[in-house]
C-alpha cells in the first residue's frame, strides 16, 4: 500500500489497496476547472429564484447572500486544505472515511450521490420546460429525455468533453451576468433608457428601509440563499482528473470571494438600484424584468436560453459527479463491485449508466406526478448538501488535530482562522437547519432526511454483515 492508503486503512476508511483515483485520466485543464468552479456557484437560483427573495425581504437579500457567501468561502478553504493533503474524486466521502471511519464515508458518499441524482431529476425536467418555450407542442418529458441522453453521451466520450461543455455553459452564464451588471451600471451612471429617470442607489434603503419586512424575515430567507450555493463544492470532485490539481484547485478556491462578490452581491446591488424592490414580480426572472424595461429586444427569449444553459450545466455536473462518487463507493466495497469498473477511456462507465438511469426516473415522474413527487426528492438534495458541508468542516478539524499531533504533514494552503472559523461555519449551517424546522414546507425536508438516514444506517449494517472480500481492483476495465 502507498502511505496514503496506509493512513486510510488505519483510520478505518476503505479497503486496503483500494484507491479510487487509480486509473483515471487527468483530462481537465486549468481553464476548465476554473469555469467549473465558477459555474458551480451560479445556477437557476440566481437567475430565477432571486426574484422570490427580493419580493420577500427586499434589499436585505444582499446581506443574506454576502453572509452565506462568507460561510461558503470557509467551507471551500477547508476543502482546499483537505485536497492539498490528498486530491480525490471521491473528495468528501474519502475525507469523511479517512477522518471519521467507514460509516461516515458511506453516509457522505451515498448522500452526495443522492444530492446530484435528485437535483438532476428536477433540472432535466426544468430543461425540458425551457426548451418548450420555443416548441410548446412538444411534450416536456420527451425534451427532458433527449437532454438527459445527450449529456450522458457527452460524459461517455471523455472527461475533456465534460469539461469543455461545462466551460461553455459557464461562459454563457457569466456573460449574461456581466451584461446585466454593465447595462445596469450604465443606466445608473448615464441615465439612458426610460429606467434612467428613476434609477438610484438610494433604492437600497429608501423604499421601506434596507430590511423592510424586519430582520427575522430576512434570516428566514437564509435557508433559500444557502441552497442557492449548492454545487459550489463540485470543484472538489474534479481533483482526481485535473491536470496538476493542487495549484489549479488552489486558484479556483481562492477566487470564490471575487465570484460571490461579483455574481451574487454585485448583481443584486445593481438589480435593486435600477428599480425599487417593490416593482419586481416574484414569478418572473429579475434579469428578464431589467432587460425588458431598459429596452433589450427579446429579453424573455435571451434569458430562457441562459436559464436553459444553467439547468443543462447542473445536470451535466450531476452526471459527472454521481459517476465518480458511485465508483468511489464501489472501490471501497460500499456499492456493488460491478460499478467500480473503468471503460477503455478510463471513465466510470457502469457508475455513469446506473446514475443516469436513476436520473431518468425524473422524466417518468414528470409524466405521472409533476408536482408532489419533486417536493420529496428535492428535500433529500438540500439536506444532503448541508450534511456534506458540515462533514467537510468536521473532517478539516480532525485533519488539523492530526497535524498538530505530528501524524500528518501540514498543508501550505491553510484555512484562515481555523478552528474558530470551522465552528462558526458549522453553527451557521446548523442555524439553517433550525430555520428549516420552523417552516412547514421546509420541515418536510428534515422528515425525508430522517428516513434517508435510517435507510443509510440499515444499508451500512447489512454491508458489514457481508463476508469481507478482496479489495476491488481500481483498474478493472470493461
Amino acid at each position: 500500500m502507498t502511505s496514503t492508503q496506509v493512513e486510510r486503512h488505519e483510520s478505518g476508511g476503505g479497503a486496503p489497496g483500494a484507491d479510487p483515483e487509480e486509473g483515471y485520466r487527468r483530462g481537465l485543464g486549468a481553464r476548465q476547472v476554473q469555469m467549473i468552479a465558477i459555474g458551480g456557484a451560479i445556477g437557476t437560483g440566481l437567475f430565477y429564484g432571486s426574484s422570490k427573495g427580493i419580493a420577500a425581504i427586499g434589499p436585505s437579500l444582499i446581506a443574506c447572500y454576502a453572509g452565506a457567501g462568507l460561510v461558503i468561502f470557509f467551507i471551500m478553504r477547508a476543502l482546499g486544505e483537505l485536497l492539498t493533503h490528498r486530491p480525490s474524486s471521491g473528495s468528501f466521502a474519502d475525507h469523511a472515511r479517512e477522518f471519521f471511519g467507514p460509516l461516515a464515508g458511506f453516509a457522505t458518499g451515498w448522500s452526495y450521490w443522492a444530492l446530484w441524482a435528485t437535483v438532476c431529476m428536477t433540472e432535466v425536467t426544468v430543461a425540458g420546460a425551457y426548451i418548450n418555450f420555443w416548441w410548446p407542442s412538444v411534450p416536456v418529458w420527451s425534451t427532458a429525455a433527449v437532454a438527459l441522453v445527450a449529456l450522458f453521451v457527452a460524459n461517455l466520450v471523455s472527461v475533456g468533453i465534460f469539461g469543455e461543455l461545462e466551460f461553455w455553459f459557464s461562459t454563457i452564464k457569466v456573460t449574461a451576468i456581466v451584461a446585466m451588471i454593465v447595462i445596469g451600471a450604465g443606466v445608473l451612471t448615464f441615465g439612458f433608457s426610460a429606467a434612467g429617470d428613476t434609477a438610484s442607489i438610494t433604492h437600497l434603503w429608501a423604499d421601506g428601509g434596507f430590511a423592510p419586512n424586519g430582520a427575522w424575515q430576512a434570516m428566514l430567507a437564509m435557508q433559500g440563499v444557502i441552497f442557492a450555493y449548492l454545487g459550489v463544492e463540485l470543484v472538489g470532485t474534479t481533483a482526481g482528473e485535473a491536470k496538476d490539481p493542487k495549484p489549479t484547485l488552489r486558484k479556483a478556491i481562492n477566487t470564490i470571494p471575487v465570484r460571490i462578490g461579483v455574481f451574487y452581491v454585485g448583481t443584486l446591488v445593481v438589480l435593486l438600484s435600477v428599480f425599487p424592490w417593490t416593482t419586481y414580480d416574484p414569478g418572473v426572472s429579475p434579469f428578464v424584468q431589467v432587460f425588458a424595461r431598459v429596452g433589450i429586444p427579446a429579453a424573455a427569449g435571451i434569458m430562457n436560453f441562459v436559464v436553459l444553459t444553467a439547468a443543462l450545466s447542473s445536470c451535466n455536473s450531476g452526471i459527472y459527479s454521481t459517476g465518480r462518487m458511485l465508483r468511489g463507493l464501489a472501490v471501497n466495497g460500499e456499492a456493488p463491485r460491478a460499478v467500480a469498473k473503468l471503460s477503455g477511456r478510463r471513465l466510470p462507465l457502469p457508475a455513469l449508466v446506473v446514475s443516469t438511469l436513476v436520473m431518468g426516473i425524473g422524466v417518468i415522474v414528470n409524466v405521472v406526478s409533476p408536482d408532489k413527487a419533486f417536493v420529496y426528492i428535492t428535500s433529500v438534495a438540500t439536506c444532503a448538501g448541508l450534511w456534506t458541508w458540515i462533514m467537510i468542516l468536521a473532517a478539516h478539524l480532525r485533519y488539523r488535530a492530526r497535524v498538530r499531533a505530528g501524524l500528518l504533514p501540514a498543508s501550505d494552503f491553510r484555512m484562515p482562522g481555523a478552528p474558530v472559523t470551522n465552528w462558526c461555519a458549522i453553527a451557521a449551517l446548523l442555524f439553517v437547519v433550525g430555520l428549516m424546522a420552523t417552516d412547514p414546507d421546509t420541515r418536510l425536508g428534515l422528515y425525508v432526511w430522517a428516513v434517508w438516514s435510517a435507510l443509510l444506517g440499515t444499508g451500512y449494517l447489512l454491508l458489514k454483515r457481508r463476508t469481507p472480500g478482496d479489495p476491488v481492483p481500481a483498474l478493472a476495465q470493461e
